[in-house]
């Protein structure tokens, strides 16, 4: 074994320490690690680069994500899983997610990269990671690629569950009524209750068949509330 070998090795532990798994086949880490730009300065020709794997991991990681989801947002529609799904697994994202597990000295990258900061490189990182998610599906079947895409989504899967209640449901409702039913909500005022510091509004919301209320201190939030009611509604008709 080489000096180089040994260093390759040393590296490759260390990353497997970050990313929490050890690879049966380490050859499968290196493949995952390889940049084209890399490859193509090999004058023996024999290595690929990641390019393929991130084709598998882009499959993979969708799969996942998507079961993610659906688990943990059962009354989420179609149309938000797949904007969330979109928003979770972006390059910006998936670079996150590799500088998180310290992945940029571990990229073996060609020398024009090397000037051009390589590395630092949003969609280098992107794609590495889901070279790397494919590198973890080969060598360890489904089950381990889930457990890794699990670990490392959990906390930005969370961001869905924020959003969402923090969510412009009024926009929503918009946007689904006006694409599905080419209507626009009708919001009216239809009751106040209490003092004249401290009144409570009622707000009624009418679209595509359905009427909605809701309650809140001013009519900004009742009709958030109302228009929360109405997506509801339209969900259990679809």
């Amino acid at each position: 074994m080489t000096a180089s070998d040994n260093h390759t090795n040393r590296a490759h532990r260390r990353l497997e320490e970050e990313l929490d798994y050890h690879f049966k086949d380490p050859e499968l880490l290196t493949s995952a690690l390889c940049h084209s730009s890399f490859v193509n300065e090999q004058p023996q020709g024999s290595l690929s680069s990641n390019e393929r794997f991130e084709f598998l991991g882009d499959a993979v990681l969708n799969l996942v994500v998507s079961h993610l989801l659906m688990q943990r947002y059962p009354d989420i529609a179609e149309g938000e899983l797949s904007r969330n799904r979109a928003h979770l697994v972006n390059e910006s994202q998936l670079a996150q997610i590799a500088k998180e597990i310290a992945l940029g000295p571990h990229l073996l990258l060609g020398k024009g990269e090397e000037l051009t900061h390589g590395r630092e490189k949003n969609s280098i990182l992107a794609d590495t990671v889901e070279a790397i998610i494919a590198a973890v599906y080969l060598d360890g079947g489904f089950e381990a690629a889930f457990a890794f895409v699990e670990s490392r989504f959990s906390q930005h899967l969370e961001t869905v569950r924020r959003s969402r209640n923090e969510a412009d449901y009024k926009s929503r409702l918009q946007e689904r009524v006006q694409s599905a039913y080419r209507e626009v909500p009708l919001y009216q005022v239809v009751g106040t209750s209490g003092p004249d510091h401290s009144k409570t509004f009622r707000v009624q919301v009418s679209v595509a068949g359905i009427t909605a209320e809701g309650k809140g201190k001013n009519k900004k939030t009742a009709e958030q509330q109302a228009a929360r009611a109405g997506l509801e509604l339209l969900d259990q008709r679809s």
